[in-house]
């Protein structure tokens, strides 16, 4: 399968993001007139079945253009800029929130949405956190973010015995040492790691206060100096490869890793866990722009989407779970049946979801992560 880029965003300069947002004058979805039969996407790097496309064209006559991304601050610099061009977008949860409150989407017709029914009513019962209600969004794609290891490296250097089932592994600096040797990273991504660590300090997922996420961002400067590298995608063909033996990352991601080298038959077995104290559920949803031009083919789209057997088709492609409940009766049994993409409903009862920071918070989040990744 080919490399999906960073799931869940970075924080990056939104003069950086400003520039890639505005830097062309003219693209595919802007420069075609309204009246088209067309669909304008904006999605993450390799998240579709190419397929799906092509079917939907067929049937409906619809064209899609599709273009992609590689985290949420461009997508949301672009919404927030007006104009466009886009459909359909694919926003993170707190982006998601966040956009939702700027005025950035439209409601959806659910009177023209007949699949509605096949969602899945826990994952959108979550998903109204951020979208309360679900006025706006149907979730795609849904995750975790917990621990990927080499089975017989990390063995090797904590022992036989020595269970890979808690935070601990990664933030006790003796542990975290033992790993250095062998290759640890971790996602270069506060706004992922905090959350799913705080339950290892007593704290929800979604706390706001600032003395809790002190608590994970003092735990993690303390093993900076064993970490490899913050990064948000090298570990998945670092893990592959067998270059590391444990990463903080993305379900999907690590999943992709076990696949590659499954599939390169090199010896390597690339396990997954979310630990025991809990961690962190994400969400990539479907959202259409206030305006966007074709929003009458965005919920032509949406609507074939959530049919069983494409949403089932998709989530075969990307190894993601997919927001849809009735699908899961086409999907292949080594995704369905694999508890790091599925998780059973123990490991369901402790993952949490947070909601988006104020500005000011994140300005305080921003200054802590610096200390972790500089060491100043």
């Amino acid at each position: 399968m080919a490399l999906r880029l960073p799931r869940r965003g970075r924080l990056a300069a939104l003069g950086a993001c400003l520039a890639a947002a505005l830097g062309t004058a003219l693209f595919a979805g802007a420069a075609r007139p309204a009246n088209e039969k067309v669909v304008n996407i904006y999605n993450w790097s390799d998240y579709i079945d190419p397929q799906v496309l092509d079917a939907f064209t067929r049937e409906t006559g619809i064209k899609v253009v599709y273009d992609t991304y590689d985290n949420n601050e461009i997508l949301e610099t672009r919404l927030l800029a007006g104009r466009s061009g886009y459909d359909i977008v694919v926003p993170s949860g707190p982006y998601l929130q966040r956009l939702i409150r700027a005025g950035a989407f439209r409601p959806l017709d659910k009177a023209k949405l007949k699949n509605l029914g096949n969602l899945w009513p826990d994952i959108m019962s979550r998903l109204a956190g951020y979208d309360p209600g679900n006025v706006y969004a149907i979730d795609y794609m849904w995750g975790t973010t917990g621990i990927g290891y080499n089975v017989a490296m990390v063995r090797e250097k904590l022992g036989p015995n020595v269970p890979v089932n808690s935070w601990s592994v990664v933030l006790n600096p003796s542990s975290a040492a033992k790993l250095k040797e062998c290759g640890l990273m971790m996602l270069d991504s506060p706004e992922d790691l905090i959350p799913s660590m705080l339950p290892f300090f007593g704290a929800k997922a979604d706390s706001k206060r600032w003395d809790d996420m002190t608590l994970v961002t003092d735990a993690l400067y303390k093993v900076r100096g064993s970490v490899r590298k913050f990064h948000s995608s090298e570990y998945i063909q670092a893990l592959a490869n067998g270059d590391i033996c444990m990463a903080v990352g993305y379900s999907g991601d690590v999943l992709q890793a076990k696949k590659r080298a499954d599939e390169a038959n090199n010896g390597v077995d690339v396990a997954y866990v979310v630990p025991k104290e809990g961690s962190l559920m994400w969400f990539d949803s479907f959202a259409i722009p206030k305006d966007a031009p074709h929003p009458d083919e965005a919920l032509a789209f949406l609507d074939y989407m959530m049919r069983p057997e494409v949403a089932a088709a998709n989530t075969n492609f990307v190894s993601y779970a997919s927001g849809n409940l009735a699908a899961k009766a086409h999907v292949k049994p080594d995704i369905l049946n694999n508890p790091g993409i599925y998780p059973d409903e123990a490991t369901m009862q402790r993952l949490s979801v947070n909601t988006a920071w104020d500005e000011r918070t994140q300005r305080f989040v921003t200054r802590l992560w610096t200390r972790v990744r500089t060491g100043r």
